[in-house]
């Protein structure tokens, strides 16, 4: 069976670490890996997998818009902006890896099948996609939960220029996002990068203001959505909780990384690459069944 060629733009750690896994896509080829360094980690890599590079960033695509029909841009938000019409211009599907809000938000355990008539779709950020499934499990059995905050802690050496780039973003994409996919009045999200030695795995704890909480029921919602993110993001698990301490309710999760470019503690970098493969291999399916015309 054919393959649906790809491109990455973005050749850092999240690019990078995406772009080992499409390597292992049964459907899915990266046929163009580009950046603007080629002396980068990511760009000595991709020549090693004998894959395609260019160091004329999206340039490359417009001048061989024939090369691919989906586009991951794991750049920056700013820069992503900027790509989105080029993208849309050229017919291409793009699945965006910043916290641009270009696109529709995904998380796809909550929300795939609507994003595959979409054109553009946006992945949130990395603790989007780990602490938004809790808060969406909490508020089907609690809907009337008055505020939810999410600390996202990753460790510090796994957060590329690309990551710290975008930490104003990173708070105020995954807050709307939380609104967006809970309905809660109030959220508040917040990034640590833990700089500890050795280096931590990545650390989501997500508090929720409920009055009398029903722990027995939303344990039995987080399991359930754990097990589904589990299917596209295997080291996702719930270490602590739910518990409640009066009106406050706490859930821990812990995303271990399948280590494919860096080691096992860039779990940050598998909870949105996994997803991104995931969608990206829905559209290519339904490519197949002839429902999408890539």
């Amino acid at each position: 069976m054919k393959k649906t060629p790809v491109a990455i733009i973005g050749t850092g750690n999240i690019g990078t670490d995406l772009l080992i896994k499409i390597q292992r896509s049964s459907i899915l080829e990266c046929v163009l890996f580009t950046g603007r360094r080629l002396d980068s980690r990511g760009m000595q890599r991709a020549r090693l997998l004998g894959v395609p590079i260019s160091d004329q960033s999206i340039k490359a695509i417009q001048r061989n818009h024939n090369i691919c029909d989906i586009v991951f841009d794991a750049t920056s938000a700013k820069a992503h902006q900027y790509h989105a019409p080029i993208l849309k211009k050229l017919g291409k599907i793009a699945i965006d890896l910043t916290p641009s809000k270009v696109g529709k938000m995904c998380i796809p355990v909550i929300n795939m099948n609507q994003c595959l008539d979409e054109n553009n779709v946006n992945l949130v950020t990395c603790g989007g996609q780990a602490a938004i499934p809790i808060a969406h499990a909490i508020m089907r059995v609690h809907p009337e939960t008055e505020y939810i905050e999410v600390v996202a802690s990753i460790a510090s050496k796994s957060a590329g220029l690309g990551t710290r780039d975008n930490i104003d973003e990173f708070t105020q994409t995954t807050g709307d996002a939380i609104l967006n996919f809970t309905g809660v009045p109030r959220a508040k999200a917040i990034i640590i990068l833990n700089p500890a030695e050795p280096p931590v795995l990545m650390h989501n704890t997500i508090y929720a203001q409920i009055t009398k909480p029903k722990i027995k029921k939303m344990t039995a919602a987080i399991n359930d959505i754990v097990n589904k993110v589990q299917k596209y993001v295997p080291g996702y698990k719930v270490t602590v909780g739910p518990v409640a301490e009066g009106n406050r309710v706490t859930v821990m999760i812990e995303v271990v990384g399948l280590g494919d470019f860096l080691p096992k503690y860039s779990g940050n970098l598998d909870i949105i690459t996994c997803a991104a493969v995931n969608i990206a291999e829905s559209f290519a399916q339904k490519k197949i069944r002839g429902k999408v015309p890539l």
